[in-house]
């Protein structure tokens, strides 16, 4: 970390040099190796191990390893003898902020938090880590708390340090002892020991305020705070830091971003100053150009910057707000000096999962799963590292304050991440510059130079209306391996380019297809594949042995003709498969004792495949979603679960009637729910119109690691749920939506473990069940006296929002 500016930089440069260099090899290799298995796969016979002529990969290897060589050289001289210190950007970053300062708007929230802090009761010093992403307001915030004059008379001696990233221990040291101790200004000579020795003394027995601004690195705190002196008179060190790895494992305040209101009285204050106020014609459109903002304080100060230097008129303001990204770019390229550094000083591996998530559009919101397969397949990472290592990864750039989490989980995981515009245009500018892919989003982006060599190519949909000069230019990139279509989904079949003999990921879930494209199966690298289409998979998927993940959709417009429509039976053939989600087939029975040995998920199945025969040939299977669509006295989709306890590791389970009907009557089927034998490692349940008796909850109230619990439309029915004694060991959430409940009653011993109650139409509901350990409730539009019954029970949190009936 402790690099100059220049140095950064150029190690920045040989590592994409080393990565252009394995670039090359692996196109000369896989292009070699993918022709030789086309050949074999249209011959019918197994490819070559030795595809290559050992003389023609000599002769194109050996220059490769002497530029690998004297690249790996050159990037272990620049680690170990770096060039000399010159501006940082950290430091020209720290001059941009202080330029654009302004008076505190909004926040006074976090400032109070942070005071109730400082003086809660606990006496031991206290160490409160402020974080957030860049531009945040963290400094702004500190400084407020640290000014404060209710504070002053609490603190014997405060002082304020500008740390940075290549911090020096003896700077940090010097500066608080020159601000705790300004009458002994010839103890800052000291150096070392001595001058640590010094500060403790300076602060013992003191009560001190230190404040550690732009704290980058863990070592900065793991190195000084043996020097703080706890003499349990309530001290106080705030650190302000972009990273939550730096002071983790304690209280940790995670910086908010503005509201809509905040916003606009920022950007108000930036662009009129005290003499003159806002004209009404511009208050409304001044609101949406806030709001375009997204909340964050150093953006919404540039934009002001910008507006102020324009004619202040209805006419110019609106069209500034009808096309904001012009405006927003502009200010996103002058606060670059801000928001870099947190690019810079990433891991190499972390660097390329950022950039990666500038091919999706602005504000797009990936799902944990789709952003899982998708690094998977493009080889960001090591096939060991498996899917909890990969969300790990996310992690780090959460904690980074790179990445925005979105949705969560009912088991409050995040299900969801996006970038926040000002790093969704850093992602793609130093994408371009590092050539890590390229985005056709308008038509003059087809002749962009840079296009060539390119191995991941994003084409926004609007471009495919000029599909003739598209496929012309995708057609001539044959380095492409990743093809990824964004955007609005197509309302019309649009053809599409395949010409790709490398490709790995075809991402075209957004394009809609009249038929499966045989053009496909040519792709024998593919990994992953989305699509929406109709018609049937071809029997010669199969060829697509390389294949992981395989997303088909129909079109929600074009309804079937009700026929059973089958997976080919050679799906069972497609050993390296990891995720199959096909709208509207079924897997086949594999007949002859076939498995699926990789196969994790399973989606969007009817009750057809549930047999023993299928569940046996899925011995790996964690996530299974079952549709059933019913006929009238349709009671054999209700077997289902009959055969789920061959499923030994399923951990996840939806199932859902998508067309429920019930009778006035709670009725018991012919085949009763209470005799399911469910797998023990069964964690998650989500049920929705099945209309069972609630007695029938019994078999999965005994299940030992459940820990969520959906149940929606009427997936139980009838006026009372009495939940035995000891029922539910392990829950922890349980959602119940749209059902005729009236009294919810719980066992000695049950729900030991539940935390979070969702209730939402329920409009019968009357009593809920007794349990003391729930942290919160949340009530969506149920009945009055449920939410009464909720406040007796004096729950930690309720929220609710009731509806008239």
């Amino acid at each position: 970390m402790n690099r100059s500016n220049s140095s950064r930089k150029r190690v920045n440069d040989l590592e994409v040099q080393i990565r252009e260099a394995v670039c090359e090899l692996e196109d000369f290799l896989e292009t070699r190796c993918q022709s030789d298995d086309q050949e074999s796969i249209d011959a019918e016979y197994p490819p070559s191990p030795f595809p290559i002529e050992l003389r023609e990969v000599e002769i194109y290897i050996n220059p490769f390893i002497q530029l690998v060589k004297k690249l790996k050289q050159e990037y272990m001289n620049e680690l170990v003898d770096p060039l000399p210190e010159e501006e940082d950007d950290i430091l020209s970053s720290r001059e941009f902020l202080c330029k654009n300062k302004s008076r505190m708007v909004g926040l006074y929230d976090e400032v109070d938090k942070i005071k109730n802090r400082f003086t809660e009761r606990r006496f031991a010093l206290k160490i409160v880590p402020l974080a957030g992403m860049a531009g945040i307001g963290k400094t702004t915030v500190a400084k407020h708390v640290f000014q404060d004059p209710s504070l002053l008379k609490c603190f014997d001696v405060r002082a304020w340090v500008e740390v940075g990233p290549n911090y020096k221990l003896k700077d940090i040291v010097q500066s608080i002892v020159a601000q705790v101790n300004r009458d002994n200004i010839d103890e800052l000579t000291l150096t070392g020991e001595r001058l640590e020795n010094y500060m403790h003394r300076s602060l013992k027995r003191k009560r001190y305020l230190i404040v550690l601004d732009d704290v980058w690195e863990r070592s900065v705190w793991v190195d000084i705070k043996r020097i703080f002196p706890d003499d349990n008179n309530k001290s106080v060190v705030l650190l302000t830091t972009r990273l939550c790895r730096v002071a983790s494992g304690g209280f940790m305040h995670e910086m908010r971003f503005l509201s809509k209101e905040e916003s606009w009285d920022l950007l108000r204050e930036k662009v009129f100053d005290e003499e003159s106020s806002c004209p009404p014609l511009l208050e409304k459109i001044g609101k949406k150009i806030a709001e375009s903002c997204e909340g964050l304080p150093l953006t919404i100060v540039t934009v002001g910057e910008l507006l102020s230097k324009v004619e202040k008129t209805p006419q110019n303001w609106t069209e500034l707000a009808k096309n904001p990204n012009r405006l927003l770019a502009e200010a996103y390229d002058q606060m670059l000096k801000v928001l870099l550094p947190s690019y810079y000083y990433l891991p190499q591996y972390l660097k390329a999962c950022f950039l990666f998530m500038g091919v999706f559009p602005r504000n797009h919101e990936i799902t944990r799963s789709e952003l899982i397969m998708l690094w998977t397949v493009d080889t960001l990472f090591h096939p060991s590292l498996g899917n909890y290592g990969i969300f790990t990864v996310c992690i780090d750039l959460v904690e980074s304050h790179i990445l925005k989490p979105g949705r969560k989980s009912l088991l409050h995981i995040n299900k969801t991440w996006s970038l926040h515009s000002s790093f969704w245009h850093l992602c793609r500018r130093e994408a371009s510059k590092n050539k890590f892919f390229h985005v056709m989003e308008s038509f003059g982006d087809i002749s962009s130079p840079g296009i060539e060599g390119q191995r991941r190519l994003c084409v926004h949909n609007n471009v495919l209306l000029s599909i003739k000069d598209v496929h012309k230019k995708m057609a001539s990139i044959s380095t492409i391996r990743s093809l990824l279509f964004t955007g609005q989904p197509h309302q019309y079949p649009v053809p599409l380019c395949f010409g790709f003999s490398l490709l790995r990921i075809l991402k075209a879930i957004t394009i809609r297809l009249y038929e499966f494209p045989v053009e496909v199966l040519k792709l024998v690298e593919l990994r992953y594949l989305s699509l929406t289409c109709l018609g049937n998979l071809p029997t010669s998927i199969s060829k697509l042995r390389n294949i992981q993940f395989i997303i088909i959709r129909r079109h929600l417009s074009i309804c079937t003709d009700g026929a059973l429509s089958y997976l080919p039976k050679e799906i069972w053939d497609m050993k390296e498969l990891k995720h199959l989600q096909i709208m509207g087939s079924d897997l086949p029975d594999p007949g002859d004792g076939s498995f699926l040995p990789n196969l994790k998920t399973l989606l969007d199945i009817s009750a057809r495949s549930c047999t023993s025969s299928v569940f046996q040939g899925l011995p790996e299977l964690e996530k299974l979603g079952i549709r059933i669509e019913v006929a009238p006295d349709d009671y054999e989709s209700f077997h289902c679960f009959d055969h789920i306890n061959f499923l030994k590791k399923l951990e996840s389970l939806k199932c859902v009637v998508v067309n429920p009907t019930f009778s006035y009557q709670v009725i018991k089927t012919p085949h009763s729910f209470s005799m399911v034998n469910f797998p023990p490692s069964l964690r998650k349940l989500s049920l929705s119109g099945f209309g069972y008796p609630w007695e029938d909850t019994r078999v999965i109230a005994s299940l030992p690691n459940l820990r969520a619990l959906k149940l929606r439309c009427y997936a139980f029915r009838g006026p009372k749920w009495e939940i035995e004694d000891n029922g539910f060991p392990r829950l922890d959430i349980l959602m119940i939506e749209d059902t005729d409940l009236v009294h919810w009653t719980v066992g000695r011993g049950s729900m030991p473990h539940l935390g979070n109650v969702i209730l939402k139409s329920c409009y019968k509901l009357e009593k809920l069940a007794r349990a003391d350990v729930v942290r919160s409730i949340d009530l969506v539009d149920c009945n009055p006296l449920a939410v009464t019954c909720a406040q007796q029970m004096e729950w930690y949190t309720i929220r609710s929002n009731i509806s008239p009936f």
